[in-house]
C-alpha cells in the first residue's frame, strides 16, 4: 500500500466553499479513481500546513494511474482555486500518522 499525503493552506475566505467542495467532489472524485482518503487534519494552531489529508492506492500502478488521469487534473486544478502553498509525497503506508 502507498500513501499519498498533501498538504495545503486553505485561501482567506474560500474556508465554507472550501468544505463544501471538499465533501462534495474532491472526497468522491478521490474514491472514483480507486485512492482511499484516511487522513484528514485539520491545523488550528501552531506552524506547519492547515491541511493534512492522506489518501491510499492499492498498488503503484492504481496510484500512478490517478495521478496521470485528467480526473486527477481536473480535481486538482480545482482545488488550486481554494488553496496555497500545495504540496505532496507518496510514501509506504505503515498505518499510522504519517508526515
Amino acid at each position: 500500500m502507498l500513501k499519498l499525503i498533501m498538504t495545503w493552506d486553505i485561501r482567506p475566505g474560500r474556508e465554507p466553499a472550501y468544505f463544501d467542495w471538499a465533501i462534495k467532489t474532491f472526497v468522491p472524485g478521490l474514491m472514483e479513481m480507486g485512492l482511499q482518503p484516511v487522513d484528514a487534519w485539520y491545523t488550528v494552531y501552531g506552524d506547519g500546513p492547515q491541511m493534512l489529508v492522506g489518501v491510499l492506492a492499492e498498488d503503484r500502478e492504481t496510484l500512478r494511474e490517478a495521478l496521470r488521469s485528467s480526473e486527477w487534473e481536473e480535481l486538482r486544478d480545482d482545488l488550486m482555486g481554494y488553496v496555497a502553498n500545495y504540496d505532496q509525497k507518496i510514501v509506504g503506508a505503515t498505518g499510522s500518522f504519517q508526515l
